[in-house]
């Protein structure tokens, strides 16, 4: 590790000293944590920025700043095979990457890390390789009615072209997924089960224990898209036992460009690759080409260099806070962001499920989202306003959009008050 990049992890450290022993809500330095965030510190139509849209993208703290413009500046190039310094220099901290992402969701090799362009190109990666090799007409994908789009839309194109049975789990009337209707489901022929780990609509928590064991009772391999539960909880890939396992950077303190497919390696190895070209093969002939074992073989061309760096840096971060930390401090602010908003005239929380992250989904009175997001911007208060690529949640509310107020680790209840009194202006402007 070079020297700077220790510097900055001491730094991210010491802002968590006070935590050793004692995992209370009153160990987390929020202060210290925001001072981190070098964009918390401007105005906004000359209000101070409270940004609560982390379901959409987290901000970057220095340490992940800092370790990129290192690598642009002291040892960029490209990666594995050049032999001088700076390409095997780049190489170690972008192999580094892997390996702290691997050890941050305790996966059983590195190998089990395939670096993908997000979230979305991870799922898209299984729909495209597992799904076209393993899956056949009448077999079953089972997802469920709260899904990003992203987890929606590539099993539907498997099914137009392979002629799978795409099968929906229901959520009751307060977003809860519902376990029994899912078991329902299963069938002999479900060959997949493809679900979120927390709803970025709705704040759902789903029971992702029992899904997997139920899934694997089935012969069913499951695939968890992880992007809003990663940055806000402690996640065991290998306790919940998941076969697949995608997240986002961008909504963890990382850079965009840069997302991961964790997958068991016996089944990532069975799988054929998603994109032809430099890097994952063994050898090339006109005649034939071999290709490199998991996870290279799915990592075709030049990778994302320095955003692995970034993302590296952001799990040394969010591993220096200590997620139950992170966990506690964001249940708290859930917990009283819920209390002040049910407690406002005329507005509706859409999703009160028994489990929720920090997500608060809302609609008022005489009110569209996106005039309340409009207003409420005015107060500099950045909230999200729209269907949040979620349509279906949208039709099975009856709505045809909510705004978002979603938390990370750097918002405060100051904050939340700030949003109380910016909806009191939304109320006084449209009745």
């Amino acid at each position: 590790m070079l020297n700077k990049e220790k510097e900055e992890m001491t730094k991210a450290t010491n802002v968590v000293e006070m935590t050793a022993g004692d995992n209370s809500m009153s160990a987390f330095d929020v202060e210290r944590v925001r001072a981190d965030f070098p964009i918390l510190e401007q105005t906004v139509y000359g209000r101070p920025l409270v940004y609560l849209d982390n379901a959409a993208s987290s901000q970057k703290p220095r340490q992940v700043i800092n370790a990129m413009s290192e690598a642009y500046e002291t040892y960029y190039s490209n990666v594995h095979r050049g032999l001088h310094n700076l390409s095997q220099r780049a190489t170690d901290g972008f192999e580094a990457g892997r390996e702290k992402i691997a050890r941050f969701i305790n996966a059983g090799s590195d190998d089990e890390i395939v670096f993908t362009r997000g979230a979305t190109e991870a799922i898209n990666l299984v729909a495209a390789t597992y799904g076209r090799a393993f899956l056949g007409e009448g077999d079953e994908v089972i997802i469920s009615h709260m899904e990003h789009h992203s987890n929606i839309v590539p099993w539907q194109m498997l099914r137009d072209e392979k002629g799978i049975t795409l099968k929906v789990v229901p959520i009751d009337d307060d977003g809860n997924f519902l376990l029994d209707e899912y078991e329902k489901l299963l069938t002999p022929r479900t060959k997949l089960v493809a679900v979120t780990h927390i709803s970025n609509a709705l704040g759902t928590i789903t029971p992702m224990a029992d899904i997997v064991r139920l899934a694997h009772d089935r012969g069913a391999l499951v695939l968890v898209d992880g992007c809003q539960a990663l940055p806000h909880m402690k996640v065991d890939v290998r306790a919940l036992d998941v076969d697949f396992y995608a997240f986002s950077s961008h909504k963890m303190y990382g850079p965009t460009g840069i997302g991961v497919l964790y997958g068991k390696s016996d089944i990532l190895n069975t799988m054929p690759p998603y994109q032809g070209g430099g890097e994952m093969i063994a050898s090339v002939s006109f005649e034939e080409t071999t290709y490199k074992a998991a996870p290279h073989r799915f990592e075709a061309g030049t990778p994302a260099i320095v955003e692995a760096v970034g993302l590296g840096a952001a799990v040394d971060y969010l591993e220096a806070l200590g997620m139950d930390n992170v966990a506690a401090h964001e249940s708290g602010l859930l917990a009283y962001a819920t209390q002040k908003l049910s407690a406002v005239p005329g507005l509706t929380i859409n999703g009160q499920a028994k489990e929720k992250a920090g997500i608060i989904a809302f609609l008022m009175e005489n009110a569209h989202a996106h005039d309340i997001g409009t207003i409420v911007d005015r107060a500099g208060v950045a909230v999200r306003a729209g269907h949040h690529c979620a349509q279906p949640v949208m039709d099975r509310f009856g709505v045809a959009a909510t705004a978002r107020a979603s938390f990370g680790l750097y918002n405060t209840r100051e904050e939340v008050d700030v949003l109380v009194e910016a909806l009191a202006a939304v109320r006084e402007l449209l009745g």
